[in-house]
């Protein structure tokens, strides 16, 4: 019986799949090292006149090691399908002296996080207060924190990108207030100045 390449599967995956099925199956190989963005390119330089060949190198172009879960790679695709920014994957976060966790996406521009959640998170209630507790450490920090499942993610994605954008903006209207907080207080009162001897 003959046999394909990792590789080559990932690629006859994403020529007939769509583009999420096949990001799910690129993230997972990538993940777990069964193959690299290297030799997925050089399957599909190796048949340029395959059908679906189009669909496969976005696959390829799209596809990260870093996504750990099929949430974390369907997440990813819709937050493009949204217009959303690309954000950072599994990115350590913390204030000034010190590391509060690791985020599952990260805006670093607008300092804000997204988690991915699955159930077993909020099935255990100490893992449940663990994250409450993260996250109140995080937003002290500056972040702003949301959240959503595999059922927002999938069924009402428009939502969660609205939250998102939604946690962008107060994330900068706070950037801005400090920043001119800032200005002000290093300002020399110049009135103050001029009455003293």
């Amino acid at each position: 019986m003959p046999v394909t390449s990792a590789a080559r599967t990932v690629i006859d995956l994403a020529r007939i799949s769509s583009f999420p099925a096949g990001v799910v199956v690129a993230d997972s190989a990538l993940r777990t090292k069964t193959t690299a963005k290297g030799e997925l390119r050089s399957v599909i330089a190796a048949c340029p006149r395959w059908p679906g060949l189009q669909a496969a190198r976005r696959v390829v172009a799209f596809c990260d090691a870093h996504s750990e879960s099929v949430l974390e790679s369907v997440s990813r695709v819709a937050f493009r399908d949204q217009g959303l920014p690309p954000p950072e994957l599994q990115v350590w976060v913390g204030d000034e002296t010190e590391m509060i966790g690791r985020a599952d996406f990260l805006w670093s521009a607008h300092r804000t996080i997204a988690e991915a959640d699955g159930a077993i998170k909020y099935a255990d209630p100490s893992r449940a207060m663990a994250q409450l507790e993260r996250d109140a450490r995080l937003r002290k920090a500056g972040f702003e924190v949301v959240h959503f499942t595999w059922q927002e993610i999938t069924r009402t994605p428009d939502q969660v990108a609205a939250s998102i954008r939604a946690a962008f903006r107060r994330a900068d209207i706070l950037s801005v207030a400090k920043k001119r907080l800032l200005t002000g207080s290093s300002r020399p009162n110049r009135n103050k100045a001029r009455t003293e001897p």
